[in-house]
């Protein structure tokens, strides 16, 4: 009796568990079949994409960027310092403080000897007879396929060395940045890689220089982003900072890890001093707009005066020359002026007279077509600008201003911004700079209010305003300049098509195209004939046919580059 009991109880339980067993059979099931469409789904279609893209080989080639770049800046800045040394007596950016005990005749005639050698190398050797810097960078990006050649890189670089080390008053970090693209570019056709990874390469390019020459890995990365690539895929991040960090650690193991400039502990003194910084960010905008202005007038006086090309720099270099005289201060790259500035050791007349002079000088400068940028400039003058508010808003405000020198980094950072229309990566690298974090709002208030400003009268930063007058409008959108840089012969059909139409009637008309022929001409001669098929000459000189082409490719050639563009942005 108990064992059939029992036997009844083992059958209810077997009845029990075969469901549960069949669950738990069931969920495994389910499990597997999710882990396999995962893989097979999810996982493997993207390894595929990023193996066919080549990203480790991206990866690898970026630190090479970083590395090699870092070098270059560090010998930049060594050969600066070689030529230097014979009139001022030194190798430091201590240009001011060495002037200062340098004959009044050396002074003068130091920039015009050096303007001399640049002028005949511009006159006999330079490729386009001028240098080259952040705006030639984002144009290649934006029409060359990224590619830089490299005796352009090379004699740039030459040019910015010569006259940064006599004297002339620009930066180093615009010719910096152009000798890391250009390594960059070297490398990309070795390595034969698509246009996506050539655009990322050569932001990894940017961004190494910058890190290497100011030691700011941070800013680097955002300054690639902000000012060349303009979008923030995340496909771009990684190489970009493997690029940037590689290339601060270089610069750092040689030239040591602090800012470039050493301040005292400054701080915020009360919070009613915002309107005060939101003030002087219209003053910076102000400073940023003159400027702007007075470089492309002096740009346009120098192009009126009809003398022989390696004439301009000497004469350049004399008024140049003459100017430091009496003001030293203007010099060479004037990072030893500025860290004065923030220190406030120059009183307020003097403050508003550099104001003045350096503007007038790197004008002249650059109008010379001697090698330099605009980025050590433009913090210069925002360091004069907020030292020269701080004082003027300390006397009317003693018990409520901060110190003179907190006003001279956020001005530093107004400017800076306004000029290169890259707020956010200036940001960073005033940080990095000077290593105060702790005037962050004041700075970001002030920034904002100084690039809104420059903006609406500029409409466009002194990079993309230098773009503009080769006929390159990139803050018109990609599809401008996309539709200027592809080629007729991107999507031209061969002569041997069996396309049956007469040439005579086209020759009449005058209506074809050569391979070089931008998409935008096609499309416009396609609208102004009516045709739907154009023939394509071999050039203008020549009337045999080298091919058709058809307005339907025209528009998919033109809408497929579109895409990949926006694909691009988004990954």
């Amino acid at each position: 009796m108990a064992s059939s009991q029992d036997a009844g109880k083992d059958k209810q339980t077997d009845r029990t568990e075969a469901p549960a067993a069949t669950g738990r059979l069931h969920g495994a099931r389910h499990i597997n079949l999710w882990f396999v469409h995962l893989i097979h789904d999810r996982m493997m279609p993207n390894l595929r994409a990023f193996l066919g893209e080549r990203q480790l080989l991206v990866w690898a080639v970026a630190l090479f960027i970083g590395i090699g770049s870092a070098y270059l800046a560090i010998l930049f800045r060594t050969l600066i310092g070689l030529i230097q040394l014979p009139w001022l007596g030194t190798v430091s950016e201590n240009v001011y403080a060495a002037a200062t005990q340098t004959p009044w005749w050396v002074i003068l005639m130091a920039p015009a000897l050096g303007g001399l050698a640049v002028g005949l190398f511009l006159q006999y050797v330079m490729p386009g007879r001028r240098p080259h810097g952040v705006p030639d960078v984002m144009e290649a990006r934006a029409l060359f396929g990224c590619r830089i050649p490299a005796q352009t890189g090379l004699g740039s670089a030459l040019v910015s060395v010569v006259s940064l080390g006599s004297g002339a008053s620009a930066g180093r970090e615009g010719p910096v940045v152009h000798l890391g693209a250009t390594l960059a570019s070297v490398l990309m056709d070795v390595f034969k890689f698509s246009h996506a990874s050539r655009r990322t390469l050569l932001a990894c390019g940017v961004a190494a220089a910058v890190s290497a020459s100011f030691n700011a890995p941070i800013a680097g990365v955002l300054f690639a982003h902000e000012v060349i690539l303009a979008h923030y895929a995340m496909r771009a991040f990684v190489p970009i900072v493997i690029s940037s960090v590689a290339a601060t650690i270089i610069a750092r193991i040689h030239l040591g890890d602090f800012p470039a400039f050493f301040i005292p502990d400054y701080a915020i003194t009360s919070y009613w001093e915002f309107p005060a910084f939101a003030l002087l960010g219209v003053t910076c905008a102000g400073v940023a707009i003159a400027f702007q202005f007075t470089v492309v007038a002096s740009n346009r006086v120098a192009e009126s005066i009809d003398v022989p090309l390696w004439t301009r720099p000497v004469i350049g270099g004399l008024m140049v020359g003459m100017i430091a005289i009496w003001f030293p201060q203007v010099l060479g790259v004037g990072y030893d002026a500025t860290d004065a500035a923030l220190k406030h050791q120059f009183p307020l007349s003097l403050l508003l007279m550099l104001l003045v002079v350096k503007t007038i000088a790197t004008a002249i400068t650059l109008a010379s077509r001697f090698g330099g940028g605009v980025f050590s400039p433009s913090l210069y003058l925002g360091a004069m600008c907020g030292g020269a508010f701080g004082i003027i808003a300390a006397s009317f405000f003693p018990t409520v201003a901060s110190s003179e020198g907190l006003y001279a980094i956020v001005g530093m950072g107004a400017v800076a911004a306004a000029v290169l229309g890259a707020p956010i990566s200036t940001t960073l690298i005033v940080f990095e700079l000077t290593g105060g974090y702790e005037m962050t709002i004041a700075l970001l208030l002030a920034i904002s209010v100084s690039t809104g400003l420059t903006q609406a009268v500029h409409g466009e930063s002194f990079f993309q305003y230098l773009l503009s007058t080769r006929g390159i409008f990139l803050k018109d959108g990609p599809h401008k300049h996309i539709m200027r840089s592809l080629k007729v012969s991107e999507f031209m059909l061969p002569a041997e098509s069996h396309i049956s139409e007469s040439l005579e009637d086209f020759e009449e008309e005058g209506a074809w195209l050569t391979p070089e022929d931008t998409v935008e001409s096609a499309l416009r001669a396609f609208d102004r004939t009516g045709h739907i098929r154009l023939p394509v000459m071999e050039s203008q000189d020549t009337g045999k046919l080298a091919g058709w082409a058809e307005h339907l490719d025209a528009l998919n050639t033109f809408n497929a580059a579109l895409i990949e563009a926006s694909e691009e942005e988004h990954k």
